[in-house]
């Protein structure tokens, strides 16, 4: 399987004030994340992290990588320093993606397009950064956890979503 994810923001205060992340500290925060993505990416899984993993003060990122199951996948956001991109337990590291999968063109980006490769052809663009405070257009899905019930997500399930267009 294949999952995706974004904006976890491990070890940063500022999500509980800013994204009103239902938690009383960090720790309730991280260990919560922790066990959602562990019960849905098994370790033969692949999941792609659509950017800002960790905050550069919440300590040793390839720690954090060794306790969430899949082989991991980052594209590169705004809020991820040298010592997340630096990280060893990422299997790949960019800042943009194109794949097909289930003969859909997927474009990755940790930010939302207003446009994007083959747009006119069905192509579907997954992005986190805006914390599911965006209107999205036809085909853009954000996967961050905050759009996503704190939880990474398959293409089935994005796409068996209400708003299809």
């Amino acid at each position: 399987m294949i999952y995706f994810t974004g904006d976890t923001h491990f070890a940063d205060p500022r999500v509980l004030r800013i994204d009103r992340r239902p938690f009383p500290d960090m720790a309730a925060h991280d260990v919560t994340l922790v066990r959602n993505w562990n019960e849905i990416v098994g370790p033969r899984d692949d999941i792609w992290h659509l950017g800002d993993v960790m905050s550069f003060r919440g300590g040793d990122c390839d720690q954090l990588l060794s306790m969430l199951n899949g082989r991991k996948h980052l594209i590169i956001g705004n809020n991820d320093p040298p010592t997340t991109t630096e990280a060893k337990g990422w299997t790949s590291v960019q800042h943009y993606q194109e794949m097909t999968l289930d003969e859909h063109l997927l474009v990755l980006c940790h930010y939302p397009f207003r446009t994007w490769n083959k747009m006119g052809k069905k192509s579907i663009n997954l992005h986190g950064h805006s914390h599911g405070r965006l209107k999205p257009l036809p085909r853009q899905y954000d996967v961050g956890v905050d759009a996503q019930g704190l939880r990474p997500v398959s293409l089935d399930a994005l796409l068996s979503t209400k708003r299809r267009l």
